[in-house]
Protein backbone atom coordinates (compact mmCIF):
# COMPACT_ATOMS: atom_id res chain seq x y z
CA UNK A 1 0.00 0.00 0.00
CA UNK A 2 2.84 2.40 0.48
CA UNK A 3 4.13 1.73 -2.39
CA UNK A 4 0.80 2.76 -4.21
CA UNK A 5 0.51 5.80 -2.23
CA UNK A 6 4.40 6.71 -3.37
CA UNK A 7 3.79 6.21 -6.73
CA UNK A 8 0.20 8.32 -6.98
CA UNK A 9 2.37 10.88 -5.06
CA UNK A 10 5.17 10.78 -7.74
CA UNK A 11 2.59 10.91 -10.47
CA UNK A 12 0.92 13.88 -9.37
CA UNK A 13 4.55 15.51 -8.36
CA UNK A 14 5.28 15.03 -12.32
CA UNK A 15 1.81 16.22 -13.84
CA UNK A 16 1.99 19.22 -11.63
CA UNK A 17 5.62 19.67 -12.99
CA UNK A 18 4.54 19.20 -16.65
CA UNK A 19 0.91 19.58 -16.90
CA UNK A 20 -0.82 22.70 -19.07
CA UNK A 21 -0.79 26.10 -16.81
CA UNK A 22 -4.06 26.87 -15.34
CA UNK A 23 -4.10 30.14 -17.40
CA UNK A 24 -3.84 28.26 -20.59
CA UNK A 25 -6.36 25.58 -19.58
CA UNK A 26 -8.80 27.88 -18.65
CA UNK A 27 -9.10 29.93 -21.71
CA UNK A 28 -11.47 28.51 -23.91
CA UNK A 29 -10.79 31.03 -27.45
CA UNK A 30 -13.43 29.24 -29.48
CA UNK A 31 -16.74 32.18 -29.47
CA UNK A 32 -19.00 30.09 -32.06
CA UNK A 33 -21.04 26.75 -32.06
CA UNK A 34 -22.41 25.35 -35.21
CA UNK A 35 -26.02 23.45 -34.56
CA UNK A 36 -26.94 20.93 -37.32
CA UNK A 37 -29.42 18.32 -37.30
CA UNK A 38 -30.43 15.35 -39.21
CA UNK A 39 -32.68 12.38 -38.98
CA UNK A 40 -30.04 10.48 -36.95
CA UNK A 41 -29.79 13.62 -33.98
CA UNK A 42 -28.29 16.43 -33.53
CA UNK A 43 -24.51 17.83 -33.64
CA UNK A 44 -23.07 20.64 -31.92
CA UNK A 45 -19.54 21.63 -33.01
CA UNK A 46 -17.79 24.51 -30.77
CA UNK A 47 -14.72 25.20 -32.56
CA UNK A 48 -15.13 28.49 -34.57
CA UNK A 49 -13.68 31.53 -33.33
CA UNK A 50 -15.36 33.65 -35.66
CA UNK A 51 -19.02 34.40 -36.90
CA UNK A 52 -17.82 33.57 -40.45
CA UNK A 53 -16.26 30.22 -40.23
CA UNK A 54 -19.23 29.32 -38.36
CA UNK A 55 -21.47 29.79 -40.96
CA UNK A 56 -18.98 28.38 -43.85
CA UNK A 57 -19.50 25.11 -41.55
CA UNK A 58 -23.03 25.42 -41.43
CA UNK A 59 -24.01 26.66 -45.22
CA UNK A 60 -26.14 24.17 -46.83
CA UNK A 61 -26.10 21.54 -43.68
CA UNK A 62 -29.39 23.52 -42.53
CA UNK A 63 -27.87 24.47 -39.58
CA UNK A 64 -26.87 27.71 -37.00
CA UNK A 65 -24.50 29.17 -34.82
CA UNK A 66 -24.83 30.37 -31.49
CA UNK A 67 -22.32 32.11 -29.05
CA UNK A 68 -20.47 29.40 -26.93
CA UNK A 69 -22.02 29.57 -23.74
CA UNK A 70 -18.13 28.21 -22.38
CA UNK A 71 -16.40 30.93 -24.07
CA UNK A 72 -13.63 32.57 -22.05
CA UNK A 73 -11.25 34.78 -23.81
CA UNK A 74 -7.53 34.74 -22.55
CA UNK A 75 -5.74 37.50 -21.43
CA UNK A 76 -5.47 40.57 -24.84
CA UNK A 77 -2.45 40.49 -26.13
CA UNK A 78 -0.85 44.09 -27.56
CA UNK A 79 0.82 44.51 -30.35
CA UNK A 80 4.63 43.38 -30.20
CA UNK A 81 7.86 42.32 -32.05
CA UNK A 82 7.50 38.98 -33.14
CA UNK A 83 10.38 36.31 -31.14
CA UNK A 84 12.57 35.96 -33.09
CA UNK A 85 13.04 39.15 -34.95
CA UNK A 86 16.24 41.17 -34.69
CA UNK A 87 15.42 44.93 -36.58
CA UNK A 88 18.93 46.91 -36.67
Amino acid sequence: MRVLAALYAAGMLGAGMFGVPAQAASEIPYRWCAEMGDHEGNMTNCYFATLQQCQWAVSGNGGFCRENAFYRPGPERGPGRRPGRDRR
